[in-house]
C-alpha cells in the first residue's frame, strides 16, 4: 500500500509540475491559444467561403456549406487535441534541458511509468480544456446544433484516441532525448505526416493510394471518422466500435513499445553524456 501511495504522489507531483509551468508561462500560454483560436475559426470559415463561391457564375450549386463548416470544426478540434497531447509529451524533454532539471529527472529513483503516466495525465486534461475553449468559440460564432450530436460517443472516442497517440509521443520524445539541438525540430515531421494522411480537412478517399494505405496505420483517422459519426450525424455509441478498438489496439502496443525505446534512449544518453542543459 505505501509504494502504491508513492507512486500516486509522485505522479501527481509530476502533473502538478506541469501545471506550475503553465502558471509561470502564463502568457505563453494565452498567445497560443488565442493562436489556436485563430488559426481553428480560419479553417473553419472556409466552409463558408465555398458557400459564397458557389453563388458566383461558374460556381457548383448544390453545396452544404452548413455540412462542410461542421466537418472542418470537427477536423480542427479533434486535431487539436491529440496533437496538444503528442507535443506536451515531446516536448518535456526540451522543456526539461531549457529549465536545466533535465538531469534531476531522469536521475530521480522513480520509476519511468510513473513519470510518463503524470505527464500524460496532465496532458489529457490540459488538451481537453483548451479544445473545449475553441469548441465554445465555434458554437457560437458558427450557430452551431448540438442537440443530434452523441457528446459521450464523441468524447469516449476522443479517449480511445488518446491512448494511442499517447503511445507515439512517447516513442517521438527519443528524438529530443538522442538530439539535444535538433530533436525538437524533428518530432515535427511525425506530426505533419500524421496530419497529411488521417483526413483531418478533408476525406482520406481523395489522397494517393499509397497514402491511403498509410492513413490505415494512423490512429487520428479512427478518431476524426468516429467523431464526426458522433457529432454530425448522432450515431450510437454501440457503433462507434469498429473505429474505437483498433485505436486501443494501437495504443496497447504503442504506450509498451514507446516505454521500452525510451528506456533504451535514456540508458544511451545517460552513458553518451547527452543529458545536457539546452538554452
Amino acid at each position: 500500500m505505501n509504494a502504491l501511495m508513492f507512486e500516486v504522489r509522485a505522479t501527481y507531483a509530476f502533473v502538478e509540475r506541469n501545471a506550475n509551468l503553465i502558471k509561470r508561462y502564463w502568457s505563453w500560454e494565452l498567445v497560443w491559444l488565442a493562436y489556436s483560436i485563430a488559426n481553428s475559426l480560419s479553417v473553419s470559415y472556409i466552409g463558408l467561403g465555398m458557400e459564397r463561391l458557389s453563388r458566383t457564375p461558374g460556381g457548383s450549386s448544390g453545396l452544404d456549406a452548413r455540412y462542410l463548416v461542421l466537418y472542418l470544426v470537427i477536423g480542427t478540434l479533434v486535431w487539436r487535441y491529440l496533437s496538444l497531447i503528442f507535443y506536451w509529451i515531446t516536448d518535456i524533454v526540451g522543456m526539461e534541458r531549457w529549465e536545466g532539471t533535465i538531469e534531476y529527472t531522469l536521475m530521480a529513483p522513480v520509476r519511468r511509468i510513473t513519470h510518463m503516466a503524470g505527464q500524460t495525465l496532465f496532458s489529457i486534461v490540459y488538451s481537453m480544456f483548451s479544445t473545449g475553449i475553441i469548441l465554445v468559440f465555434s458554437v457560437i460564432l458558427f450557430q452551431i446544433d448540438m442537440s443530434r450530436a452523441n457528446l459521450l460517443g464523441g468524447v469516449l472516442m476522443l479517449l480511445a484516441g488518446s491512448l494511442s497517440f499517447i503511445g507515439v509521443g512517447v516513442m517521438g520524445s527519443i528524438l529530443p532525448l538522442l538530439f539535444p539541438e535538433r530533436g525538437s525540430q524533428m518530432t515535427h515531421v511525425i506530426i505533419a505526416l500524421m496530419l497529411l494522411i488521417s483526413g483531418v480537412y478533408y476525406p482520406i478517399e481523395v489522397l494517393p493510394s499509397a497514402l491511403q494505405t498509410l492513413a490505415v496505420f494512423s490512429p487520428a483517422t479512427y478518431v476524426l471518422t468516429g467523431v464526426r459519426q458522433a457529432f454530425l450525424e448522432g450515431a450510437p455509441t454501440g457503433t462507434l466500435w469498429p473505429y474505437i478498438w483498433p485505436t486501443l489496439v494501437m495504443g496497447l502496443v504503442a504506450i509498451p513499445l514507446g516505454l521500452w525505446v525510451f528506456g533504451l534512449a535514456e540508458h544511451y544518453a545517460k552513458r553518451t553524456g547527452k543529458l545536457h542543459r539546452n538554452g
